[in-house]
């Protein structure tokens, strides 16, 4: 992975486990890595992945069977979802206003550019 310097590594190893449920390459019922097995393909401390799996677990897509592992939740897609229009209105969204006000750009030119957008990936 390639860490950002501008937020804790643990968070973004939750936003891409969250990503990865959003896109379909982690599916509810299935097994987790390991907290070691992940820790030691992205090179961190396995502590940084307890912290990880415990804020997920915490937000409801993670399942500790005790003995047996970390196991995405049934409705892990539902909980991610929301999770993230939950930080996309408040966190993504003001800076997004604030910029927009900022650089005199309206609505109509953001609605007419995000149709622009989704012709060109047609």
């Amino acid at each position: 992975m390639n860490w950002n310097d501008h937020k804790a590594i643990y968070l973004q190893i939750a936003d891409q486990m969250v990503e990865d449920v959003l896109k379909g390459k982690t599916k509810a019922g299935e097994r987790a890595l390991s907290v070691r097995e992940l820790a030691a393909q992205i090179q961190v401390n396995p502590n940084t992945v307890v912290r990880s799996y415990g804020l997920l677990e915490q937000e409801g897509l993670l399942q500790n069977q005790r003995g047996i592992g970390y196991y995405i939740a049934e409705n892990a897609f539902e909980k991610a979802r929301n999770l993230k229009r939950r930080e996309f209105i408040e966190e993504t969204l003001p800076e997004v206003f604030k910029t927009m006000q900022l650089l005199e750009i309206s609505l109509s030119d953001i609605s007419e550019l995000y149709h622009q957008n989704q012709i060109a990936k047609s």
